[in-house]
């Protein structure tokens, strides 16, 4: 597949030619945020559970320009020697977690947590109003200006930072996740693929291919989807096809042409949130070296067995 061809699922998605405009701009915008970076002294395991031989993991604050604060977690290889970085993004829960498997496979490790969602010592309710996050409504009710536009900068942002420190060998880059994570791991890879991006791991990815999910009247994540463009419809039903072109940058689907690295896909097959229909269109239409695992009886959850593959195509193609 030629880097001009994209499946078009929806009228009023983007062309191959907008998202890879929209990609630049998204890593433009990123290159240039002045962001400070201060690891904290905050305690990253507890006396009653903790890793005590990992050192040097550190709760990082990132401080925008504009004031606004989020958090990373830093976990430096201990190979003694500049190493790839891997960069971890949250669920829609906006979970932080820590991957002490993979840096002693050799992998600086960051865990970037954009929009303050998540805090060292929890979540951030004034930024969840009713119970959930406002990102993916956000996406489709400001047409695309937010949302998802602004986590995408903080992670961006965040692994600009990572890629500089002297610990990294910053052409050897991959993103990894779960359900969003998954997700927005393969925007990122998208983004900054020609930054030293060698593969790209997605594990239960959501946005992926909101068409067809939407016919599918699947609940939960994709639920929020179609409630935030009936509310759209119902306000202001003229931008409508503006929501819907919002959705097709984020669609994964919309960058599957720029998905040249190698790319680690897996769903459950009980899932009723990131249904595997959904994940093997996406893989379908993946130009380069891929691969896709469907796991029996998993539903929508971390899925065990995807660390262990992901280490294994790390350790391959990293």
């Amino acid at each position: 597949m030629d880097d001009t061809r994209l499946v078009q699922l929806h009228p009023d998605y983007p062309n191959a030619e907008d998202v890879d405009q929209w990609c630049r701009t998204r890593l433009d915008e990123a290159t240039q945020v002045t962001l400070s970076a201060t690891p904290t002294d905050d305690p990253v395991y507890s006396f009653q559970l903790g890793v005590r031989h990992s050192q040097g993991n550190r709760y990082v604050a990132f401080r925008r320009d504009d004031g606004e604060t989020f958090w990373g977690y830093w976990q430096p290889a201990t190979s003694g020697g500049p190493a790839p970085l891997l960069v971890h993004v949250p669920g829609y829960g906006a979970e932080m977690s820590a991957h002490p498997e993979l840096v002693a496979e050799g992998f600086n490790v960051l865990h970037v947590n954009p929009l303050g969602y998540a805090t060292p010592s929890g979540p951030d309710e004034a930024k969840r109003p009713n119970k959930s996050w406002p990102v993916l409504p956000e996406t489709v009710a400001t047409s695309g200006d937010g949302g998802y536009v602004d986590w995408l900068r903080d992670a961006l942002s965040a692994t600009l930072w990572g890629l500089a420190q002297p610990c990294v060998q910053s052409t050897r880059l991959a993103f990894f996740g779960s359900s969003q994570g998954g997700g927005t791991a393969l925007l990122l890879a998208s983004i900054m693929r020609n930054r030293g991006v060698k593969a790209v791991a997605a594990d239960v990815p959501f946005l992926t291919s909101f068409p067809k999910a939407l016919n599918l009247a699947m609940p939960g994540a994709y639920g929020m989807v179609r409630l935030a463009l009936k509310k759209l419809e119902a306000e202001t039903p003229d931008r409508l096809p503006s929501g819907w072109r919002a959705l097709g940058f984020v669609d994964t689907c919309s960058h599957a042409h720029r998905l040249t690295m190698p790319t680690l896909l897996t769903s459950g097959a009980d899932d009723p949130t990131c249904p595997p229909a959904t994940i093997e269109s996406l893989f379908e239409q993946l130009p380069g070296t891929r691969s896709y695992t469907e796991i029996a009886g998993q539903g929508h959850a971390y899925t065990p067995a995807f660390i262990q593959l992901a280490k294994a195509w790390f350790r391959l193609y990293v």
